[in-house]
């Protein structure tokens, strides 16, 4: 019997050992060089002969803890609250387009940003922010009559400059998925609801939004799952890495990318990777819980 359905499914068992040979190789494996982050690492000793050092790695990063931390949790809070609305926002507007080429020119038009490399977004994001050149102080603010600002060296105003760069660089993504699963739903709901009175807003709020939470849990947990992760082109390159904006522009990534340069050591950079992988399956494991209390059905697991 055992033999009879391995026969059966050996096909689809060999479609899937190329996916997992590679899972393993690429993402498995290398778990073993975590030991990496409790060691004082040579290249001579190799990862496991190379001396212990307890948890010596990890005390670099608390130096600045506080400021690294609430730059990388705050940020990445507001990112993922503000693509997810303005996510389900414009794959509601695109989909409720009647015309099939302006719909494929929506989706290209918010698709492009995400398909950019960075430091095209970070010469963008300059030409508008120079001091010298740049669009807003030459042409913008003399139109209002305002004085020119050193954006490059004004901290303040960059929290409101890297989430407005983020969420056009990124909420094409989101988007994307979102239009594919409206797009799955049944359309014969929406006639019945039209039949019955419902208004559009209805609609949204009782058919569109229930069929589309799957994905947005599925991928708001993704997110939140690397919450203390940071994209680094934008906190690195976008701010042109000016000291001046360190306060309100330094993230985990970016501190221990400076620290690397300056000691050079393969243990400390360890210790951060694997700090940020546990505080981030941590943050997915509670999130879940979270909503497999509020809606058991749409929980992963």
């Amino acid at each position: 019997m055992k033999k009879a359905k391995f026969k059966r499914w050996a096909p689809l068992y060999l479609m899937m050992a190329p996916g997992l040979i590679y899972l393993f190789i690429n993402n498995y494996m290398p778990m073993a060089g975590l030991v990496v982050a409790f060691k004082n690492y040579n290249v001579v000793d190799g990862i496991f002969g190379s001396p212990w050092a307890g948890l010596s790695n990890f005390t670099y990063l608390f130096n600045d803890a506080w400021t690294i931390t609430r730059n990388t949790l705050l940020y990445n809070i507001v990112f993922i609250i503000i693509n997810l609305v303005l996510g389900i926002a414009f794959a509601i507007f695109i989909c409720d387009i009647r015309s099939k080429a302006c719909k494929t020119i929506y989706q290209s038009a918010i698709l492009l940003p995400f398909l950019m490399s960075i430091v095209i977004v970070s010469y963008i994001t300059f030409a508008f922010f120079s001091g010298d050149n740049g669009m807003l102080n030459k042409t913008i603010l003399p139109f209002f009559g305002k004085e020119a600002i050193n954006w490059y060296s004004e901290s303040k105003y960059w929290p409101v400059i890297l989430v407005i760069v983020n969420t056009w660089k990124g909420v094409g993504y989101g988007c994307l998925i979102y239009i594919s699963s409206i797009s799955g739903i049944d359309p014969s709901f929406y006639e019945a609801a039209e039949l019955d009175g419902a208004s559009k807003w209805k609609q949204i709020r009782y058919i569109t939004l229930p069929s589309i939470m799957p994905s947005v849990i599925t991928l708001t947990l993704l997110n939140i799952g690397r919450i203390f992760y940071s994209d680094f082109g934008l906190f690195y390159q976008v701010t042109q890495n000016s000291g001046q904006l360190y306060d309100t522009t330094n993230v985990i990534d970016t501190y221990v990318y400076r620290a690397l340069l300056q000691s050079g050591n393969i243990g400390m950079a360890s210790a951060a990777g694997f700090y940020q992988s546990i505080v981030g399956f941590a943050c997915v494991l509670l999130a879940n819980v979270v909503v497999r209390k509020l809606s058991p059905e749409n929980a992963m697991f």
